[in-house]
């Protein structure tokens, strides 16, 4: 089973986990950046991370056959600090290196007018470096922000197929499918979505312009979530072909749309679902 993961924040995982990973059948994936846990305090903060994510992260996942891809942004919550204002300035040259495949994460936190700001300015990046975006929906009120960065997205004249609104859960798949973005849901242990609520969702609302990621960030997570919900879909009824779609093809899809992405060939992507097992060390 080949598997890429659209959206992973590896920085925060141990080396081991990319072994994991990669025996589970994880060949490519997105990290996004984000929010590191503690305010930064400088533009040269923001600078050093994305280095890390255009440089460090590649290096680690390239010793486990895995293709590392990133997306740069100034994120929602660090779009309310004025210290962090600059990063807008520093984001075009991030947004043209090799395996920078979007802009992201962008768009709300607490939904105040800084980050409607930053999240609008950012599309704008985005549509004028031929690029995707990559919308995060608010923790709270999810509702509300996921109406309002539809909204957004389509005041700004970015193509909806370019932009995928992620942290999505039963109450707002139905909107975003109607908007044309594509949709994104997080798996977690015990919050956002689990692989069983992902199943039933994509029995309702279908696997095409699906993106289904572990975010696997700083809190309680596992970066094998996609495997489990992949092998769960199987035995729920879905073929090996609807796997491939929403864990290898529509990534591709969707972030193909940047020119910048590196992937190994595959001669028999069939082939890949043989005795390939799910690997969870433990957890």
């Amino acid at each position: 089973m080949r598997i890429f993961d659209p959206h992973i924040h590896m920085s925060s995982r141990t080396t081991d986990d990319y072994e994991r990973m990669a025996a589970a059948g994880v060949r490519a994936l997105v990290e996004p950046a984000f929010w590191l846990g503690q305010p930064r305090t400088s533009v040269d903060s923001f600078t050093d991370y994305f280095d890390s994510l255009v440089g460090w992260e590649p290096f680690r996942a390239g010793q486990f056959g895995i293709r590392h891809h990133a997306t740069i942004a100034l994120n929602p919550k660090e779009a309310n600090d004025p210290r962090c204002a600059g990063v807008l300035d520093v984001l075009p040259r991030y947004l043209e290196k090799d395996r920078v495949v979007a802009v992201g994460e962008i768009g709300y936190d607490s939904m105040t007018p800084e980050e409607e700001t930053t999240f609008a300015a950012q599309l704008q990046l985005a549509i004028a470096h031929e690029l995707p975006a990559l919308v995060h929906t608010p923790h709270r009120d999810k509702a509300r922000g996921t109406e309002r960065s539809i909204k957004v997205v389509a005041e700004s004249g970015i193509e909806p197929g370019r932009v995928a609104i992620d942290h999505l859960n039963e109450v707002t798949v139905g909107i975003v499918k109607e908007s044309g973005c594509w949709a994104g849901f997080s798996i977690y242990p015990d919050t956002k979505m689990s692989p069983p609520r992902m199943v039933e969702i994509l029995k309702q609302f279908g696997t095409e312009r699906v993106l289904v990621n572990s975010a696997a960030d700083w809190g309680r997570s596992d970066p094998l979530l996609t495997r489990e919900t992949a092998d769960l879909m199987l035995t729920s009824g879905f073929t090996q072909d609807d796997v491939d779609l929403v864990f290898w093809r529509n990534p591709v899809e969707f972030y193909g749309q940047s020119g910048k992405l590196e992937l190994d060939d595959d001669a028999d992507p069939g082939a890949l679902f043989e005795g390939n097992s799910i690997l969870r060390g433990g957890s």
